[in-house]
C-alpha cells in the first residue's frame, strides 16, 4: 500500500518540518504540502495534487485531522469520496485509520455526530423561520417592486410604449428580474 502525505500550515512564517518528519516516519513514498493556506479553504494546490496523486489501494496520511480540514462535515465528505475510489485514511495524532476495523468505526461514528450537527442546525433554523413568521416577519428576500410598480410595469411593457430594459432601469432592477417578477405576477 502506497502512503502518500498531506502537510498543511496557516501562515507563510509557519514550519512543515514537524509534520513532514512525522509523515515520513510514518512510511510516506511521497508528501503534498500547503504552506499559508487556511484550513477552512478547501480549494488548495496540495491537497488538490495530492488527491489526484492517490490511486485505488493507496492512503491519504495526515498529521492531524486539521490540516485536512476545520469543518467535520467537510473532511466527512472529503474522506467518505476517497473511501469510494477504494482509498484508505490515516490521520497520526487522532489514531484514525480507515484500513483497520476501530478506525472504521471511529470514522463512522465521527460522520454520525456530523450528521446529528447538520440536522440539528436545519431543525434550529426552520424552528427560528417560524417563529419569525408567527411575529410578523418576512423571510427571504424583499420584493423587487410594489404591487402597483408591477402593474405600471406590465401596462408600461404590454402597450410597447416602453422597452423591457427602459422599465427595468427605471425601478433599478435587472431585465430579467423585472420579467420573472411579472411572471410570477398574476394579471388583475
Amino acid at each position: 500500500m502506497r502512503q502518500i502525505g498531506y502537510a498543511r500550515v496557516s501562515t507563510a512564517d509557519q514550519n512543515l518540518a514537524l509534520q513532514n518528519a512525522a509523515l515520513e516516519a510514518s512510511g510516506c513514498s511521497y508528501i503534498h504540502a500547503d504552506q499559508g493556506i487556511s484550513g477552512a479553504d478547501f480549494e488548495r494546490p496540495g491537497l488538490t495534487a495530492a488527491l489526484e496523486d492517490l490511486r485505488a489501494g493507496d492512503m491519504l496520511v495526515v498529521w492531524r485531522l486539521d490540516r485536512l480540514g476545520r469543518s467535520l462535515i467537510d473532511l466527512i465528505r472529503l474522506v467518505t469520496e476517497l473511501g469510494e475510489r477504494q482509498i484508505e485514511f490515516r490521520s497520526l495524532s487522532e489514531a484514525i485509520d480507515t484500513s483497520s476495523s476501530g478506525g472504521r468505526l471511529l470514522f463512522h461514528l465521527l460522520a454520525a455526530m456530523a450528521e446529528f450537527e447538520r440536522s440539528l442546525i436545519s431543525e434550529r433554523t426552520k424552528a427560528g423561520m417560524s417563529a419569525a413568521r408567527a411575529r410578523g416577519s418576512q423571510i427571504g428576500r424583499r420584493p423587487a417592486m410594489s404591487e402597483e410598480q408591477r402593474h405600471e410595469a406590465r401596462l408600461a411593457i404590454e402597450d410597447g410604449s416602453v422597452s423591457v430594459e427602459a422599465v427595468a432601469k427605471r425601478y433599478n432592477i435587472h431585465p430579467r428580474t423585472l420579467l420573472r417578477t411579472l411572471k410570477s405576477t398574476p394579471v388583475h
